[in-house]
């Protein structure tokens, strides 16, 4: 299926009698169903952006309704993805822990059921307790990494740590010793750094746990802003007698011919 602008989540119970709806709703049911609804949008990569997107409480069930989808690409490979069981493996796993979720709730109340649905209400997937949506079973290895990215905060009175933003956005946790960081002389904190930490890795999707840091080690950038403004400076200075570059240059191939 291809993406669309609006993707609706639908909720059907029946909760002392009356069928659960905009006006007759657990205050927990609902807020678990909202924090839901963002985490299976955001999924792990977060092509969404929960305070982006616009959403609307519709009758008939409990329905959210969220709009301003067209660009999230992952989300829509995803919905799709859990209409076939052969698929399911492939599912972000934040998307998959929220299915996961549902279908356990599905299974401990017979009546509840859980439906995506486009915007004409039709369903795109659904679980309830006849549904066998299974999480996939992750591996983790141990690795060894090298992680460069840009120091926002470190230390702890009880346990030190390191917050590393990485390039793409993502922030990092990484467990760190007293000792190792009480001997470091540079100041890294707001300043790019290269790590070289252990960690676990997920073989299937590449996320990273239980990091620690060995070293930090020197960092050498491809580019240097002020070393590339200072080789303009000096072109520019080379070239100031010469009127026309292009024009020398030419003339010069004119003579070697």
């Amino acid at each position: 299926m291809g993406p669309a602008n609006t993707l609706r989540f639908a909720l059907r119970d029946r909760i002392n009698g009356v069928d659960v709806g905009p006006k007759h709703v657990p205050l927990s049911l609902l807020g678990e169903f909202q924090k839901d609804v963002s985490d299976f949008l955001q999924g792990s990569s977060r092509d969404v952006n929960p305070a982006e997107v616009l959403v609307s409480v519709d009758e008939g069930s409990l329905v959210l309704v969220a709009t301003g989808l067209l660009g999230a690409s992952t989300l829509w490979s995803d919905v799709a993805r859990l209409s076939d069981l052969a698929s399911q493996e492939a599912i972000d796993p934040k998307r998959a822990a929220v299915v996961e979720r549902w279908q356990i709730q599905a299974r401990t109340n017979p009546q509840r059921i859980y439906r995506l649905e486009d915007a004409a209400s039709r369903p795109l997937a659904t679980v309830n307790a006849r549904s066998n949506f299974r999480r996939p079973v992750d591996t983790w290895v141990t690795v060894e990494k090298y992680l460069h990215g840009k120091v926002v905060d470190w230390g702890g009175k009880t346990k030190a740590n390191i917050h590393l933003v990485l390039e793409d956005g993502k922030s990092l946790v990484v467990a760190a010793t007293q000792q190792l960081l009480a001997q470091e002389s540079e100041n890294r904190l707001y300043r790019p750094a290269l790590l070289h930490v252990t960690a676990e890795e997920n073989l299937r999707t590449g996320e990273l746990r239980n990091l620690n840091l060995r070293s930090f080690e020197a960092h050498h950038p491809a580019y240097d802003e002020d070393e590339f403004q200072q080789m303009v400076r000096k072109g520019t200075a080379a070239w100031a007698d010469v009127p026309d570059a292009a024009q020398w240059v030419e003339s010069l191939r004119g003579e070697g011919v």
